[in-house]
């Protein structure tokens, strides 16, 4: 065969020639795990979109045609959808995670949840750093911190019902500032509950305006999502007021109009969320696909005059005759606004478990005692979680349909068959993409993941994460819609989601053919310092 030669050989052959080596380099190049022929959700919004994904490390270091590229480990992802892993913006599962038995995360990473923001509600520790140090079991999932507003008002103030001195509020500026050099993604309130109830607009805008210096959000348990006080739209509208003054972004959390007073009342917050958006102010919310509620049972039936100065102070009140007529009928209001008693479901009652699972109608009627007489020597007796069925599901579906709505948990994370939990603490996610994308097509699908994913790392400011895409922080979440499903109810919740078949956190499987494993590839991510 003759030989080739520059003279002899066409121009397009010989650069053919000397790019070869390169192209086929390229075409085999190594990643350490390629998931292959799935339907790709890149958390945009957009359909999917048949593509491969090359992970190197914990980063996707490609998107697109794999099919030639050589890899540790090739997962067949034929048939099933490929999304960035679900982001739970509010998650009480701090408290747990910090604990070896469920650092591991298994039941939220049977949802495809690969992070969790912890400390909402105006809850958590005061001190962050300390709060990271206490995760040294490890962490199966990745935990953003936020700070916690009544946590801070309780350091500085106690249980009183006032405003805060001079001094004092800048001692609460000086340990939101704190939590925000630890790292914290924002400022989390509570005022719906004590202490957090007894504070002002004005204090939460000035501690927001702390947490807004350094590019954090503002996530608000609401003051009322009733008619306790000022009422669900009044509260909605402070929230809105927090993110104009502070300028920075303000979150409903849990959004939802609670109790047959307000039902019906999801188009007014709409409307004034819409508004505030209009106007340019930054509002979001995120929402659980629950008509169930779950709190204590202090917060939904206690007044908050009758907590002041903490609970030996409650408890006196309780026993003191003239207070107690009061109470009496504040709580009898209260559960008018929750529907009654046998709405109320005892989830965790440690002097008294066997009360677990049974409403409060029931374990009174068992006691020969009125609902409210029932709940004080409850009360008195120690600290008790319920679940309240409480909201409508014409509500539940408005709200979901928002284009700012996210999706969360607002679960707990606790050794599996301990209390009744509200079963939001296995399947909240997979629930939302069973009954409101598959069965009742309220959402379509790649609307539901960007709610899961790109919406609030987009609101959060997380750098390189709910997003599929070259660069990106491998997070990834693979999943069969026809299986995923939430197993677990309010009588049986102890029941992991299904349908995640794959799951990788920062890289590596922590679900691998739809089995939990020991890895924990999480690790505390940080607003300041990067993702």
């Amino acid at each position: 065969m003759a030989s080739l030669s520059p003279r002899s050989t066409p121009l397009w052959l010989l650069l053919g020639l000397l790019l070869w080596p390169h192209s086929t380099l390229a075409a085999q190049e190594a990643y350490d795990l390629v998931i292959r022929g799935g339907r790709l959700l890149d958390g945009s919004g957009n359909p999917w979109v048949l593509a491969d994904l090359g992970v190197r490390g914990n980063r996707i270091a490609a998107v697109g045609d794999l099919s030639a590229a050589a890899a540790r480990r090739v997962l067949d992802a034929r048939g099933l959808y490929v999304a960035p892993g679900f982001i739970d913006v509010h998650s009480h599962a701090a408290e747990g995670l910090a604990t070896p038995e469920l650092s591991g995360a298994q039941p939220i990473l049977a949802q495809g949840i690969t992070t969790v923001f912890v400390n909402p509600d105006g809850g958590g520790p005061v001190d962050l750093d300390a709060q990271k140090t206490g995760f040294r079991y490890g962490l199966g999932v990745n935990v953003a911190l936020l700070v916690g507003h009544n946590s801070v008002r309780r350091a500085v103030l106690g249980m009183a019902d006032r405003a805060p001195a001079p001094a004092e509020l800048e001692r609460m500026r000086q340990l939101v500032r704190a939590g925000m050099d630890a790292g914290a993604f924002g400022l989390s309130s509570g005022p719906f509950s004590a202490p957090g109830a007894y504070s002002k607009t004005e204090e939460l805008v000035e501690l927001a305006r702390v947490a807004g210096q350094f590019g954090g959000g503002y996530t608000s348990h609401v003051r009322d999502e009733a008619d306790y006080t000022i009422g669900v739209v009044a509260a909605v509208d402070e929230v809105i007021r927090i993110a104009r003054e502070a300028r920075l972004r303000g979150v409903v959390t849990h959004i939802k109009a609670l109790g047959p007073h307000v039902w019906g009342y999801s188009m007014a917050l709409v409307q004034r969320i819409e508004r505030a958006r209009a106007e340019g102010v930054e509002v979001f919310a995120d929402q659980y696909p629950y008509t169930a509620s779950a709190t204590g049972l202090v917060s939904i039936l206690v007044p908050r005059w009758a907590e002041v100065g903490g609970r030996d102070s409650m408890i006196r009140r309780m026993g003191d005759p003239a207070a107690r007529t009061r109470l009496r009928q504040d709580m009898l209001d209260n559960l008018d606004r929750r529907g009654g008693a046998d709405r109320i479901q005892f989830r965790r009652y440690a002097p008294d478990p066997s009360i677990e699972g049974k409403t409060l109608a029931a374990v009174a009627g068992a006691r020969g005692l009125d609902a409210v007489d029932a709940a004080i020597e409850l009360i008195k007796g120690g600290e008790a979680g319920i679940v309240s069925f409480n909201m409508n599901e014409v509500d539940v579906t408005y709200l979901m349909r928002q284009p700012w709505v996210m999706t969360c948990t607002d679960g707990d994370l606790v050794p599996m068959g301990e209390g009744v939990p509200h079963p939001r603490t296995y399947g909240a996610f997979p629930r939302k993409l069973r009954k409101y994308v598959v069965e009742d097509g309220v959402l379509d699908l790649g609307t539901a993941i960007r709610s899961m994913t790109f919406l609030p790392a987009t609101v959060f400011r997380m750098k390189d994460r709910g997003i599929l895409r070259e660069g990106a922080f491998a997070d990834i979440v693979v999943f069969d819609l026809e299986r995923v499903r939430d197993v677990g109810t309010f009588q049986q919740p102890h029941q992991p989601a299904e349908g995640m078949v794959y799951v990788l956190v920062n890289g590596q499987l922590a679900v691998d053919q739809g089995r939990p494993n020991a890895s924990k590839n999480g690790r505390v991510l940080s607003l300041r310092g990067g993702n």
